[in-house]
């Protein structure tokens, strides 16, 4: 589906005392308040990267305030830290499948110029890619493990050249020049076949093959539709992709290498997210996005029998990684009300491990709310779906103040997982509904491109109409309705206050666009393969587009602004540039309105520090209580 421009925040987080739900409605019931530091004393901890003799996970933790890579055993045991940074985030990518070393990636502060290093026991660091200014981007091992791939944009800025690395010497090797915007969709084991997607606007692409011994690269795709690369066959015949090219959801297609026939591997009727095979192709692995919420699927690949796997009721499995023997897999459990915790199991004995605990103990996890699928109908008549959070003190006699949240994208989807900035403001008693508005992905394509060239639109009038719908529930305070989101979801929130500015009584904007001619004009050159087809959605800011974009942009409408706004921006932003919120916010005060304006100068385009992330939350729900809830609810 659509490659995303811009990407919501998800987290942030928490508090103590206990409120004393007053309401007589059936469901309210009391809850304890939590602290920020309490919900910061969560652990956000994701990827999963087996050690060569299989006794180990390498996973990426914040637990110090600021991610680094750390190990644990897999059969329990705390995380041990790999490595220390007290600055820039460090993110592990995986362990060498033959030894101890460890694969990993750090930018400057969010700048998104990623470089990739390799830490060996002893502690010594190699810095892979160090060309300045130059970015790189790790892409898979090679299925003989003696060497692995990666993008890097070393020759030209603007594209990411295939490179293969050996083991041994730790020497890029130029393989492939990337160009016309070709994105690498890995590569065969014997390494004579490379999979490309090109794309042709913001959710098709056309797909190539290209073989390394004839030189000779050919076009697979035959439809205009997505077409996303997903994995080769172990024995070289197959290539499989995900495609909408039949219908109007991503199903998995394999594609005979010497024939070139196609077969349906798998369809569905949602999206398969992705898919892969174990190493010798033993086990298959689909995972599908059902209303919001991933449902994983592990079978044998020959026979296509489930595999026996632990049963989670209705929590989320994600990061679904299976180990070089086959003999255990690596997952992630959460939902909407928890934190994803890592888990092994054993395909052969049925053991299943949890190795991590992220829940600060000291929350009560019923004190949390599980989110509901709600669906409401739009000015056009069209359902749009939502991910509702609803206040267990919340009711008639006790009504809450409310908040649309906006994803990021364009094209992006909010989601059945744990958000700690949401617990948060829930907690705190708002009732929070984040919409997946026209344009929204998961729901299939005709949906997903109800936005196009109509940013700021129909989209918006979503939102009002998400607006509409809450204000008819009992429990909520009609007159205390706002609304937030981040990046894309941040120009939402002032398009809706620069354009519907009597709708809401708030608005928060993280990080938003607002003034897409800038931000077009802007793009970063590591994204030269994405520009052409984001300029077929959004507009050409070079052209008459420029008309329209200009009108959506926020900015050159800040006069319009109403009603209480707060900006949140990082200083190393390089896809929202900070001049944007800068130039929004002296606009807004000239305009005489309460702003409010956060700024974090080592931050990027999402904020990743603990102290950062603490004080962006504490002061959103210090904006939320002083301008939209000004009672608050009883206790």
């Amino acid at each position: 589906m659509k490659n995303q421009l811009l990407f919501a925040l998800a987290g942030l987080f928490t508090i103590i005392s206990c409120r004393q739900a007053e309401s007589p409605d059936t469901g309210t019931r009391e809850v304890r308040d939590y602290t920020i530091d309490q919900f910061m004393n969560n652990e956000n901890v994701f990827g999963s990267s087996f050690s060569a003799d299989q006794n180990k996970v390498m996973v990426t933790s914040n637990r110090s305030g600021i991610f680094n890579a750390y190990t644990v055993p897999v059969t329990g045991g705390d995380l041990t830290a790999l490595t220390g940074s007290d600055s820039a985030s460090i993110y592990g990518i995986s362990y060498f499948p033959e030894d101890d070393r460890i694969l990993f990636q750090m930018d400057n502060n969010g700048d998104e110029v990623w470089q990739l290093y390799v830490l060996d026991p002893g502690g010594k660091v190699t810095a892979l890619t160090d060309q300045p200014g130059a970015r790189a981007q790790f892409y898979e091992w090679a299925d003989d493990r003696k060497s692995f791939f990666i993008g890097w944009s070393k020759r030209d800025p603007r594209f990411m050249d295939v490179y293969e690395v050996s083991t041994a010497t730790l020497a890029p090797e130029l393989r492939y020049e990337m160009a016309s915007g070709d994105n690498f969709g890995g590569i065969s084991p014997d390494k004579r076949t490379m999979a490309i997607a090109r794309p042709i606007n913001t959710s098709d692409d056309e797909l190539y093959l290209y073989d390394f011994k004839q030189k000779q690269l050919r076009k697979i795709s035959e439809k205009q539709a997505s077409h996303k690369p997903s994995h080769f066959s172990p024995d070289n015949r197959y290539f499989y992709y995900l495609t909408d090219a039949e219908g109007e959801y991503n199903a998995l297609v394999r594609y005979d290498l010497a024939g070139g026939e196609r077969t349906t591997a798998a369809a569905e009727d949602w999206d398969i997210m992705y898919a892969s095979l174990s190493k010798t192709g033993k086990y298959q692995v689909l995972g599908i996005n059902a209303d919001g919420k991933t449902v994983v699927r592990v079978t044998e690949a020959a026979t296509g029998k489930a595999v026996a796997f632990p049963d989670f009721g209705q929590g989320d499995i994600t990061g679904v990684n299976i180990s070089d023997n086959e003999q255990q897999v690596a997952f992630y459990v959460g939902s909407s009300a928890l934190p994803g915790d890592l888990y092994v199991y054993n395909f052969e004995t049925g053991e299943n491990r949890k190795l991590t605990n992220t829940l600060n103990p000291e929350i009560a996890p019923d004190d949390l709310v599980e989110a509901e699928v709600v669906r409401f109908p739009s000015f056009d008549g069209k359902d749009i779906p939502g991910i509702y959070y609803k206040p267990h003190q919340a009711g008639s006699q006790n009504k809450a103040g409310a908040l649309v949240w906006v994803h990021g994208g364009p094209g992006g989807q909010s989601r059945q997982t744990y958000n700690p900035l949401i617990q948060y403001l829930v907690n705190h008693g708002y009732v929070v509904l984040a919409i997946n508005n026209r344009g929204s992905s998961g729901y299939g394509k005709t949906f997903f491109h109800l936005d196009d060239q109509q940013h700021g639109e129909g989209d918006l009038r979503d939102c009002i109409a998400a607006k509409d719908w809450m204000a008819t529930q009992p429990y909520i305070d009609s007159t205390q309705i706002g609304i937030i989101g981040g990046s894309y979801g941040g120009f939402m929130v002032m398009r809706a206050m620069t354009h519907a500015p009597e709708a809401f009584a708030v608005g928060v904007d993280i990080y938003g666009v607002t003034n897409w001619v800038r931000t077009l004009r802007s793009i970063p050159p590591w994204w030269e393969s994405f520009k052409t087809a984001l300029y077929q959605e959004m507009g050409d800011p070079g052209t008459a587009d420029s008309v329209r974009l200009r009108g959506i942009s926020p900015l050159f409408h800040a006069d319009q602004v109403q009603h209480p706004v707060m900006v949140l921006q990082g200083g190393q932003d390089p896809r929202v540039l900070k001049v944007e919120s800068d130039e929004m916010v002296e606009a807004m005060r000239a305009n005489g309105v309460p702003v409010e304006y956060v700024q974090f100068e080592d931050e990027g385009h999402g904020f990743v520090k603990k102290e950062n992330q603490i004080e962006a939350d504490r002061k959103i729900l210090e904006f939320l209580d002083k301008y939209l809830r000004k009672t608050g609810l009883k206790g």
